[in-house]
């Protein structure tokens, strides 16, 4: 009877702070709505529209079909991106570790090199080779990425413990049985750290890729909101990337990020 009690007072005093922080979070957000409306009761709606028009906005985007199917690419573009990014990254980071004399080509040239590479200039680049296309903006988004998901793959990779590598090779010889069985599940948390990196740098690119080499996407509505000074509509793209990305991390991300845990 003592230890149920026991088990119950520690159960509700680890709820309390749960509850106390999602309550003064919210808090938070509404005390920020309010002074958001209340300073733009004085400000021309062309300059700083309030809550409920931008609300209006927002909620127009999610209906209307002309701008899901914008909303719909720009997503698909995202996710595509941080997938190849991925890829690429781990493609680079295992180079050096199968061969050690790549270390400085990759870690002191490549690395260096897309790491410092403007955004900007790759997507003037991206217009310039290949016009306005999917596949300049995914080009812009993967060579902007590629570097992150490197640098923590690449330390992923320098962190697998030894020793278990080390009796994984005296079961077998085979390096494919032995990455697949024994490297991946010993990656995978890296893997997801640098997925959830990529897909969040990559919205925040997405704009600014869209802008330069889109003909669609919520880069197209902000700038067409732009050219008939819809201010409204800009506040209604920012806050539609931001629902969006709270819900691929909610539904996507940390559904993976558990998943590898029980791995």
């Amino acid at each position: 009877m003592q230890a149920f009690n026991t088990t119950n007072d520690q159960s509700k005093t680890s709820t309390f702070p749960a509850i106390a922080d999602s309550f003064f979070s919210w808090l938070l957000v509404i005390g920020l709505i309010v002074g958001w409306w209340a300073l733009s009761r004085n400000i021309s709606d062309l300059v700083m529209p309030g809550p409920l028009t931008v609300g209006k906005s927002l909620a127009e985007m999610f209906v209307d079909p002309v701008f899901l199917d914008d909303i719909l690419i720009s997503t698909l573009r995202v996710i595509g991106s941080v997938i190849i990014s991925v890829i690429l990254g781990l493609i680079l980071a295992l180079i050096p570790a199968r061969f050690p004399l790549a270390s400085v080509i990759v870690h002191e040239r490549i690395k260096p090199f897309l790491n410092s590479f403007p955004s900007v200039g790759w997507a003037i680049l991206a217009v310039i080779w290949f016009g306005a296309s999917d596949f300049s903006v995914m080009f812009v988004q993967v060579a902007i990425l590629t570097p992150f998901c490197l640098v923590n793959l690449a330390e992923g990779l320098r962190e697998l413990d030894q020793e278990i590598l080390e009796m994984g090779r005296s079961f077998t010889r085979n390096r494919i049985r032995i990455f697949i069985k024994i490297t991946i599940p010993m990656l995978l948390p890296y893997v997801i750290a640098a997925i959830r990196i990529a897909y969040g740098v990559c919205w925040k690119i997405a704009l600014v890729s869209e802008l330069f080499g889109a003909e669609s996407g919520i880069g197209v509505i902000m700038l067409r909101a732009q050219t008939t000074a819809n201010a409204s509509m800009v506040f209604a793209s920012c806050f539609a990337i931001v629902v969006i990305f709270m819900a691929g991390e909610k539904l996507i991300i940390n559904p993976l990020a558990k998943l590898a845990e029980k791995k």
